[in-house]
């Protein structure tokens, strides 16, 4: 019998290989056919080791060359009019990610609230959707070649269809009755691969409040669905949270299987009323997809005996309770730690479902020596010292002031006297390039090849090449270029008690941008000034302006793998005391502005409508924290990057920084109108060219795009500014860029 299940299985390779692949293919320096070897190999090393390992339902088409959702772009025909006219698949496929020529990207946002970024699909009505299986095919094929018999992976109709944009103010659902055809022809073509096909569909929509709309098309699309073939057996999946309300409807659906989260959708325990009697298989995410502890048994077993009281054991199949796509690979890769022993990566998940579904079908639960072994990690875990710190403890309890002194308009009269800044100022995000001998410096520096002088004189260097540049292209004000940051969030937590780092623990972010998370197991504390030194040395070399450049509370505690033991907003709160001292010192140093990042801040929201309130009040009160020993006039900036404002805008104001940065280029202004339509009044920089695409804009081009600016806001409001940190570009590409959008603004200031 058939008992464990993988939603999905990281893609980017143990060593970054799909990472490394993708960037010699885009640079020419490999072909085609050698990149299509190496993805190949990725693939089988992953079927192969699930295979060994005890995973039954193993999954095809869960790896993707860029993102799962372009690929159902692909799948679909959806294909934007700009691209159209690509006739290379290669090219067509990566231009819609990356830009082609004078056609920019696709818009890119994070995938629910993760720190994953898909390509949002573009709805047309001149779309001619028709399907496109030669990826799944292909996948499927090796697969069986090696003996496996894979489920396959796809998203799902209306999961499609909610996370789309339209250009012209109709509804995405509008498009059902048009893609509903090319997916019940898929599953028509899949129903001829084998006797029995498993396929698992992705509709992780239905965790965010549906309403009575979604719920009649989930009913319509799998009816139409189950009824095309008996032997394709079709399992609905859902994660990050609970899907009750779609659960009530598919437990009517003659489907096979349903997957619920029970590790971030507790109220799942309350669904399973619905499926009692009803033949369908429960796909049990058990097993946590998005955190990186070793898993306790014991917490498993006993919601697992609550699962079987409603649900016969042989409908039971242990699961993930997401994919392993947001862990890093395996920790054979990382060295000795103290903390190794209760850590828990994409390969030790696999093993703890199956020791999971083992334990589970067995009679002696209680003499397992599985079981008592991870009960003691569990209890040797929960009682470490090196978890707590008494000095820290006691600092927030004595915590009195969370908020700066004065109200904006206070404070702008200040701040304009003292930093003398032109009309529409010009700024960029923070990071400039990080090159490969930047790289190297670092590496070498940690390895003591180099001393920490011949390091430090490397990094001023940089520095120096920086604000040389800025200057000599007329930016406002400065960036140092962070030269000695490998990370925004590892930087920091490196510097600060509490926080772990891993040497090869990669995790995708989007397309070939990996990030190696930090991992916060103890109490949060700083020991000294982080940022300081180089931001006063940078100011040294320049009379114009320099930004202090800081990652903002809840932007490190969701780009981090979070301790369990503590709530989150009981962390984040220790780093933004952190953050508070680090701006007093900076103050003291002279620095006039200083930029508290906070990226993530949507990322972390809830996905149920009841849970915003209270994220909201915590995370807003902890960036507050960390800014309130901020002086009058010193000027803080806060930068945000894919979100969708419209439902947090009246968050956003709460937080009161004096300049909000936000990305826009992708976005067609539509965040711009949501800052007019609630009367917004502090200073905005809306980006004005993504710099996630190589392609570099126009001055004629950016010149547009502040004009369309102005007709929203009023040009003492506006700063001008790239959409993100520039640490991913080529140099030619940023000097070009920057020097473009300095030239649009000084046209637009002459001709207005």
């Amino acid at each position: 019998m058939k008992r464990t299940l993988i939603t999905g299985f990281p893609r980017i390779g143990e060593k970054r290989e799909l990472k490394k692949a993708l960037e010699s293919y885009w640079s020419k320096k490999i072909s085609i056919e050698e990149f299509e070897k190496i993805c190949y190999e990725l693939r089988k090393k992953n079927w192969l080791y699930q295979r060994d390992n005890g995973i039954d339902f193993i999954s095809c088409n869960d790896f993707s060359l860029y993102d799962n959702m372009l690929d159902t772009i692909v799948m679909l025909n959806a294909i934007p009019k700009r691209f159209r006219k690509i006739d290379n698949k290669y090219e067509q496929y990566f231009g819609m990610a990356r830009g082609y020529k004078e056609s920019p990207a696709m818009e890119m946002t994070k995938w629910f609230n993760t720190n994953y970024h898909y390509i949002v699909p573009e709805l047309s009505k001149d779309m001619d959707f028709k399907l496109d299986s030669s990826k799944i095919m292909s996948e499927y094929n090796e697969a069986t070649i090696l003996e496996i018999y894979p489920k396959i992976n796809i998203i799902g109709p209306i999961t499609f269809l909610g996370l789309s944009k339209t250009h012209n103010g109709e509804s995405s659902f509008e498009y059902f009755d048009r893609i509903m055809p090319v997916y019940e022809n898929l599953v028509r073509k899949l129903s001829e691969l084998d006797k029995e096909v498993h396929l698992q569909i992705e509709e992780s929509i239905f965790v965010k409040n549906p309403d009575d709309q979604k719920l009649e098309l989930l009913r319509i699309a799998y009816n139409k669905l189950a009824s095309v073939s008996d032997n394709v057996k079709i399992i609905v999946t859902t994660y990050f949270e609970h899907s009750v309300e779609a659960t009530s409807i598919l437990a009517d659906l003659p489907i096979w299987g349903i997957g619920l989260d029970f590790v971030y959708g507790n109220k799942n325990i309350e669904a399973l009323e619905l499926l009692k009697d009803k033949d369908i298989k429960l796909i049990a995410g058990l097993i946590d997809g998005r955190n990186i502890w070793i898993n306790d048994f014991r917490k498993t077993l006993s919601t697992l005996n609550k699962i079987n009281n409603q649900i016969e054991k042989d409908r039971i199949i242990i699961s993930s309770s997401c994919s392993l796509l947001h862990l890093p690979y395996s920790i054979e890769n990382e060295p000795y730690s103290k903390i190794k022993k209760w850590l828990s990566f994409s390969c030790e998940k696999v093993k703890e479902i199956y020791l999971i579904s083992q334990i589970f079908h067995s009679d002696k639960l209680s003499e397992n020596d599985i079981i008592l072994k991870n009960e003691k990690l569990i209890k040797e875990k929960g009682i470490s010292t090196i978890l707590k710190n008494e000095k820290v403890i006691k600092k927030i309890k004595n915590i009195t002031n969370i908020k700066r002194e004065g109200n904006y308009l206070e404070r702008l009269s200040i701040q304009e006297n003292m930093l003398d800044l032109p009309e529409i100022p010009t700024t960029t995000i923070g990071s400039f390039p990080q090159t490969k001998e930047l790289r190297n410096l670092r590496k070498d520096y940690k390895k003591s090849i180099i001393s920490k002088e011949e390091y430090e004189d490397g990094i001023k260097k940089y520095i120096d090449y920086c604000i040389k540049f800025q200057e000599e292209v007329n930016v406002n004000v400065l960036v140092h270029g962070e030269p000695e940051r490998n990370d925004m969030v590892e930087y920091f937590g490196e510097m600060l008690e509490g926080f772990h780092f891993t040497k090869r623990a990669w995790v995708q972010s989007y397309g070939s941008r990996c990030v190696k998370p930090p991992i916060i197991f103890g109490d949060v504390d700083r020991l000294k000034p982080m940022t300081v030194k180089w931001i006063k040395y940078a100011q040294s070399k320049t009379n114009k302006i320099v930004k202090g450049m800081l990652t903002g509370p809840v932007t490190i505690l969701n780009w981090s793998f979070v301790r369990n033991d503590k709530p989150r907003h009981d962390v984040a709160k220790q780093i933004a005391v952190a953050l508070s001292d680090e701006i007093n010192d900076l103050q003291l140093a002279g620095t006039k502005i200083i930029q508290v990042d906070e990226a993530a801040f949507k990322e972390g929201y809830p996905l149920r409508k009841e849970n915003i309130t209270d994220y909201e009040k915590w995370a807003v009160e902890n960036f507050k924290l960390a800014v309130s020993t901020a002086e009058k006039g010193t000027q803080i900036h806060t930068h945000m990057c894919y979100s969708d404002f419209n439902d947090i805008i009246k968050t956003i104001e709460k937080m009161d920084a004096d300049v909000i940065t936000i990305e826009n280029a992708r976005s067609g202004n539509e965040i711009l109108k949501i800052f007019k339509e609630v009367g917004y009044k502090n200073k905005i920089g809306p980006g004005v060219y993504d710099i996630h695409s190589p392609r570099i804009p126009s001055i004629e081009e950016i010149e547009e795009q502040i004009r369309l600016y102005l007709e929203i806001f009023p040009k003492k409001q506006i700063w001008i500014n790239p959409d993100c940190g520039l640490k991913t570009r080529k140099w030619h590409e940023v000097q070009k860029a920057l020097n473009n959008m300095v030239k649009a603004v000084e046209k637009i200031k002459t001709n207005r």
